[in-house]
């Protein structure tokens, strides 16, 4: 499911089930374990999913199991997110096509994100398919999102096209399909560059209120 290869100081964590990429036990243990080995061998951290599709969303599957199985895994990937919000690296997603659901609070969980301009689907589709949005998602919107665009990403489940998502806060600039690894390397290998300590402090102490706000849900 995921491939970790190093590309000059950064580590490129590929993520590709030949489906969806939903977000199951096994995504969120197996990114994990990715970024353990990143803190180690790597200065910065780039993510991308499979050709068309970054992630669909938690794994049907598993929340199918029953109410118990389903908190699990929301808690399980809601941890997962924080992490990465506040990895003390610079993370680096290539969004590779749709991210919708979960998919989508990757990106709000990264650094940088860069989409390939396609014709990808990317929001928040919970309040579509009656569900309510867990703390750690409503942070991460607030945070992250353009506060003209939360009414309508947030609470009416609009979905974008990759510029859109680029208007809304969801990506930060679009690149062709066939650059979007190589470009999200060189943003990563540049913001390695960065002097490291300062950049982990940085990030947490202006990320603060919303780390402690999921940190607080989350126990």
């Amino acid at each position: 499911m995921l491939t970790y290869t190093q590309e000059g100081d950064s580590a490129l964590l590929s993520i590709d089930d030949g489906k969806a990429n939903a977000v199951s036990v096994a995504f969120v243990d197996g990114l994990n374990e990715a970024l353990d080995r990143a803190s180690r061998d790597a200065k910065a951290v780039v993510i991308t999913g499979r050709p068309g599709v970054l992630s669909a969303g938690f794994d049907l599957k598993e929340m199918a199991k029953g109410f118990d199985a389903a908190m699990a895994l929301v808690t399980h990937g809601a941890k997962l997110m924080l992490r990465l919000f506040s990895h003390p690296q610079p993370v680096v997603i290539a969004c590779s096509g749709h991210a919708v659901a979960a998919g989508a609070f990757l990106l709000l969980s990264a650094d940088t994100r860069l989409g390939a301009a396609g014709e990808f689907r990317i929001g928040l589709n919970e309040t579509a398919i009656g569900m309510t949005i867990p703390t750690f998602g409503l942070a991460l919107a607030a945070e992250r999102l353009s506060k003209r665009h939360l009414t309508s990403a947030v609470i009416q489940s609009q979905i974008f096209d990759p510029a859109g998502a680029k208007d809304a806060g969801f990506l930060d600039d679009l690149v062709a399909a066939d650059e979007l690894v190589e470009s999200a390397v060189a943003v990563a290998n540049r913001l390695a560059q960065l002097p490291g300590e300062a950049y982990a402090g940085n990030k947490l102490a202006v990320r603060k209120a919303t780390i402690d706000v999921i940190s607080a849900s989350l126990h």
